[in-house]
């Protein structure tokens, strides 16, 4: 079994610590993060005609997730708060329940795949919470990271800049 990596979160003296990211350079961060809720057909029929006790299923999960995702450092112990360029969430339904996408983007010196999971998980929970009452039986499972990527950040000319310095 190869050697553990050390975790960053704990201290030499062995305490919970946030992470110092602010030597590292702004990077553009993108995570994706899915998730399944298994419902009943007769669920899945009275969300398709919005006959829900508590209003539109899907409309109502998706800006909780989104929502949320803009309050994971609130939510997260030792979680950076992140300026989030954009989160998009997707629910698409299936034959024996619903799938949720929620991709997260930032430009930052850390990743935003807590965004996305927080999202993904949020929006999910939503749906349980507006079916419950019909439906006994539904199941949330593989929330998962399902891509996470990193890129250099292009360097912005900002002409006031410029003008500034030659008056």
């Amino acid at each position: 079994m190869g050697k553990m990596k050390r975790l960053t979160h704990i201290d030499s003296d062995g305490r919970v610590q946030m992470v110092d990211v602010s030597a590292k350079p702004l990077s553009k961060r993108r995570a994706v993060a899915r998730g399944k809720i298994r419902l009943q057909r007769e669920t899945l029929d009275l969300i398709a005609r919005d006959q829900i006790a508590k209003g539109n299923v899907f409309a109502t999960a998706r800006i909780a997730g989104i929502q949320a995702a803009k309050q994971t450092a609130q939510l997260i112990p030792l979680c950076h708060t992140l300026p989030l360029g954009q989160v998009n969430l997707d629910i698409v339904a299936s034959k024996d329940g619903a799938e949720v996408k929620c991709t997260a983007q930032t430009i930052a010196q850390t990743g935003v795949e807590m965004e996305a999971l927080v999202g993904v998980t949020v929006a999910l929970l939503s749906i349980y919470d507006m079916c419950k009452a019909v439906d006994k039986d539904m199941i949330i499972s593989d929330v998962q990271l399902f891509e996470k990527t990193k890129s250099a950040v292009a360097a912005v000319h900002d002409r006031r800049c410029e003008k500034t310095r030659r008056s």
